[in-house]
């Protein structure tokens, strides 16, 4: 048990003495040296050079050995695109997919879209499947990872045991997990929420997500299924939403919504830079609206604007419920966050308790899009990393 926890320890925290994991653990010196030499022995870890010196003899760092060829493969699903990447020990991404359109909803074809990049991908990067510790998967919807299905689906529809049909393809260990609560373990273990005990976690995306940690741990709420933040009834508009009820916060507040901001505002005849632009997909369209209002184009700034009005209102609402420490941005929409964040001040502002929104601290990712492959890579760690420990 305590060769595991230094291993998970060691991965997320990339290197610590001996000193360091018997602080951690709260065991004793002996036990950690025995530990790790252990870990040593299997060729689990390696020294990592020396602390920086307090006065007295420099100690020595450990950390994960990356050289053992150990991988993790991680399948990125949202409500449009599918990406594949490949991840050593150290997080660095050693091969990868581009976004390849592949609709979640009323598509047949999906599941096999998703192995045919998955299998074009392993056959660039020449890694046999046993150097793999297993495959994460993300996605969004009603996912419940203790059964590996994704309730969001019939029953009789094949993404929904999306996880048994990877697993049986590919012969190896499988986890699924929802996309937000990925975007929110990354943000806890390597982005702005480290440090953070309680915290929300926005994936704002095609739609809007949410992952909540609660005194250091991902909260699932008493079915798995807490975070349904973007069917929060806060909106005006007439606008089916993607779950067939009208006035979910998702239609007025996620990048599908600054999209049809832009498109509306054209038709009416405004100019932008976006006006000469030709997309040949949704994925062009979200990326050139963020880089064109990064560059300072006015219509989708505007654009932006609205949305992030719109997420304030509901963040308002989330700190009313929660009273968390930090509320975080991030998910794709987060590389915007600097124009996103003074409309999210300002329905903050009006819309919340002076008291309440002065205990919450916003904050913007560091991680925005790499978020979710991220998070999917680390809970592959979290859950399957026991497996490399050689008995005693």
């Amino acid at each position: 048990m305590i060769n595991c926890q230094i291993l998970k320890a060691l991965y997320f925290q990339e290197s610590q003495s001996i000193a360091d994991l018997s602080k951690t653990f709260n065991k004793s010196i002996p036990l950690i040296t025995k530990s790790i030499n252990s870990l040593l022995e299997m060729n689990l870890v390696e020294e990592n050079g020396f602390a920086v010196s307090t006065g007295g003899r420099r100690a020595i760092q450990f950390k994960v050995n990356n050289k053992r060829s150990t991988y993790t493969l991680v399948i990125i699903l949202d409500q449009f695109y599918t990406s594949i990447q490949i991840y050593d020990l150290e997080n660095n991404i050693i091969h990868e997919s581009t976004d390849i359109y592949n609709p979640l909803v009323s598509n047949p074809k999906s599941l096999s879209t998703i192995i045919g990049v998955i299998e074009q991908v392993l056959e660039q990067s020449n890694i046999p499947l046993s150097n793999f510790l297993g495959f994460g998967i993300s996605m969004p919807g009603f996912v419940d990872p203790s059964i590996g299905i994704n309730d969001s689906f019939d029953k009789q529809a094949k993404l929904y045991h999306i996880k048994k049909h990877i697993a049986d393809h590919f012969k190896v260990p499988v986890i699924l997990e929802n996309d937000s609560t990925c975007i929110a373990f990354a943000e806890q273990k390597f982005g702005v929420a480290k440090d953070i005990k309680n915290s929300l976690v926005i994936n704002l995306n095609w739609g809007v997500g949410l992952g909540i940690i609660v005194n250091d741990e991902i909260f699932k709420g008493s079915s798995g299924y807490a975070g349904e933040f973007s069917h929060i009834p806060l909106s005006d508009s007439n606008e089916l939403c993607s779950c067939g009820k009208k006035g979910c916060l998702e239609v007025e507040a996620s990048l599908t919504a600054a999209l049809k901001n832009v498109e509306t505002a054209l038709v009416a005849g405004e100019k932008s830079s976006l006006e000469s632009e030709q997309y040949s997909n949704l994925l062009a369209q979200g990326d050139a609206l963020l880089e064109h209002a990064l560059k300072g184009d006015q219509l989708a700034v505007a654009s932006l604007g609205k949305i992030g009005y719109m997420l304030g209102k509901g963040i308002a609402t989330l700190i009313h419920i929660v009273n968390p420490e930090a509320i975080i941005i991030s998910g794709r929409g987060a590389k915007a966050g600097d124009i996103l964040m003074p409309q999210i001040q300002t329905a903050v502002n009006e819309f919340c308790i002076p008291r309440l929104a002065k205990a919450t601290e916003l904050k913007i990712s560091d991680l925005n899009k790499r978020a979710q492959s991220l998070g999917t890579a680390a809970f592959i760690i979290e859950n399957l990393i026991h497996t490399l420990i050689t008995p005693n």
